[in-house]
């Protein structure tokens, strides 16, 4: 049955079918080999997938993600960080990585955070004489924090499906997601001592001052979201909601650069998002459903039982299968397959789902920057306009610190779980 599930799945990309339908596929062909065809159980599950409270939180973070865009907060969060460090040797790769982590708060999208950002720092990377390959390729190492650092959308989907606290999720993700941050700044440090690029003057402390204040609203934003959730003044849902009204509010309202005409651009990219996320989740429950009833989880446990009394190891592999994954599937399809497959394991092996749920993600955000699959790579090639081989020989020595942050995090369990009791 293992092979009946990966056979069909895989054997359904390979000929280049789009992941919703190949889920469907995965679990039609479980049901025929179990002898149950019923287009009543597809339907059913298609409904149930997409039927559910939580999920509303996705459409609601999309659409603050592009009302931010529209409305120029993700511009005065990189002015904010270009006059904190951009007369810095390497000034402007130091920039994005703060301006993601402080970006990653309002979006909740790697592709949303590379999109904007890059668009607004590449050209300027560029103009000063910084190596493109390797500018775009920070700008991408970057972008995979958002979903991360809460508010993000992964997190929602593992929640859902795993059945765990996604509030809990959302807290677990904070450290985890600065020290990426830092990793890549460590890399960058080192890489910048060879920089020959111009360095723009330092900026005064009134210019400080008039950037912090021009960001404050945009800063304010992941304040209030994670200050809501720990305070339990809303749920999730509740939250995405919230960010929504506030980036319509700040983006129409105080910076005024949000326009009525802006709307319907901004409303159809965001219900073309929801609607791709919400048909893959739908689709997921066709196979997630056929998954348990044909035992796929036990069988993965008799194969991998001798791990189940070793944490650790089964951690390891797991992750290892996860990073293979992440090379040929996104980051979504990816979480709604494999979660109903590893979580019982995961279980079994006394291993905490939210902590799991963590690492899976920063996992398979890895994968968004590695090819030949690597959403957030093609992201970074059509804003920079260089191909994907110029960009993986850029982004490898940010992907290499992304797994040594992921190893340390499955080595020491306490960096997310300690944080994690303090905050919930």
């Amino acid at each position: 049955m293992v092979g009946v599930f990966l056979g069909s799945l895989f054997g359904s990309l390979a000929l280049g079918v789009p992941i919703a339908f190949a889920l469907i596929i995965c679990g039609v062909a479980i049901m025929f080999t179990l002898d149950m065809m019923d287009a009543q159980i597809v339907a059913q599950n298609l409904i149930n997938g997409a039927n559910n409270f939580s999920l509303m939180a996705i459409p609601f973070f999309v659409l603050a993600g592009e009302l931010m865009n529209a409305g120029g907060i993700s511009k005065r969060i990189v002015e904010f960080a270009m006059s904190l460090v951009g007369h810095i040797r390497g000034g402007l790769g130091y920039v994005a990585i703060i301006a993601s982590i402080l970006f990653a708060g309002l979006s909740g999208s790697a592709v949303a955070d590379t999109a904007a950002l890059g668009a607004i720092l590449i050209p300027m990377m560029i103009a000063r004489g910084y190596d493109v390959n390797r500018s775009t390729g920070l700008i991408c190492a970057s972008g995979i924090i958002a979903p991360v650092i809460p508010p993000s959308i992964p997190m929602i989907i593992y929640g859902v499906t795993a059945g765990v606290s996604i509030t809990q999720l959302f807290m677990g993700g904070i450290i985890p997601g600065i020290m990426m941050g830092l990793g890549l700044i460590v890399v960058w440090t080192f890489i910048a001592r060879k920089d020959k690029s111009e360095l723009p003057k330092r900026q005064s402390s009134k210019e400080i001052f008039q950037a912090t204040i021009k960001a404050i609203w945009a800063l304010f934003l992941p304040v209030i979201i994670i200050g809501g959730l720990r305070g339990g003044i809303f749920t999730p849902t509740e939250a995405a909601v919230v960010a929504a009204f506030y980036a319509l509010f700040v983006g129409a309202v105080i910076y005024r650069e949000l326009q009525l005409k802006d709307l319907h651009n901004v409303l159809v990219a965001a219900a073309k998002t929801t609607a791709v996320v919400m048909f893959v989740a739908a689709a997921a429950m066709v196979s997630a459903w056929m998954i348990t009833v044909a035992d796929v989880p036990g069988q993965m446990a008799a194969l991998l039982g001798g791990l189940i009394d070793n944490p650790l190891m089964l951690l390891l592999l797991i992750n290892l299968i996860l990073l293979a994954i992440g090379l040929v599937m996104d980051l979504t399809p990816a979480i709604l397959i494999f979660t109903p497959v590893f979580l019982p394991l995961v279980k079994l092996a006394g291993i905490d789902p939210v902590y799991f749920g963590i690492i899976m993600v920063i996992n398979l955000c890895i994968g968004l920057i590695t090819p030949p699959v690597g959403t957030v790579l093609y992201v970074g090639c059509g804003v920079s306009k260089i191909n994907i081989i110029e960009l993986t020989k850029g982004i490898w020595p940010f992907v290499l610190v992304h797994i040594i942050v992921l190893i340390l995090l499955i080595l020491f369990p306490s960096i997310i779980m300690v944080p994690l009791d303090f905050l919930t």
